[in-house]
This record gives C-alpha cells, structure tokens and sequence, in this order.
C-alpha cells in the first residue's frame, strides 16, 4: 500500500478525559507538583538556615501534608462546588399589596 492512499482521519481516544498522572487528575497534577517543590524548597532553606533535621522534617511534613491535601481534594471530583447545608428561605421583596 503506498503512503499516499493511506489518506484518513487521525483517531485520538484520549480527548474528553482528563489527564491522569500517577493517580491524580487534571489540576490536581499540578497541586501535588507545587506540593513537592515547597517541600524541597522548604528543606532547602530550613537546612540552610538551622539545620538537616529540621529540614528533612519540613520536607516529610510539607510534602506528604500537601500530597494528602491533593489527593482529599481529589475525593471530591474535578468539578467539585460549593455545597451549602441547611434551609435557605428568601424574602419576598416584591409583595401585591392587599388592598385594590
């Protein structure tokens, strides 16, 4: 078959889904990525400024704190909204008065 007969659509199975690395989606990816470089910026200058304990401590703490951050938001969905709990009741600003 020759190269010029091969003439068709191209087939990407991957749009309208979200991008999905290493288990977290779509924004989240970025969340977790900001997570870990706080936490190994955090490192960083703490082992600088104090010491390695309190650095190694701040890059367990800040990473794995803000992984478990992204991935309780990700519980919640991509698209998640504000969810209000009670009973809300409007007032009516616009009334008929009674008399005619």
């Amino acid at each position: 078959m020759a190269p010029e007969d091969n003439r068709g659509f191209n087939v990407y199975k991957g749009l309208q889904k979200p991008l999905v690395f290493k288990s977290l989606k779509g924004r989240y990816i970025y969340w977790g990525l900001a997570s870990v470089l706080t936490g190994f910026f955090a490192a960083v200058v703490l082992s600088v400024s104090l010491n390695f304990f309190s650095g190694l401590v701040a890059l367990v703490v800040v990473t794995f704190g803000g992984m478990g951050f992204t991935a309780m938001q990700q519980k919640k969905g991509l698209h998640h909204k504000t969810k209000s709990k009670g009973v809300y009741i409007m007032p009516a600003q616009w009334r008929r008065s009674a008399r005619r």
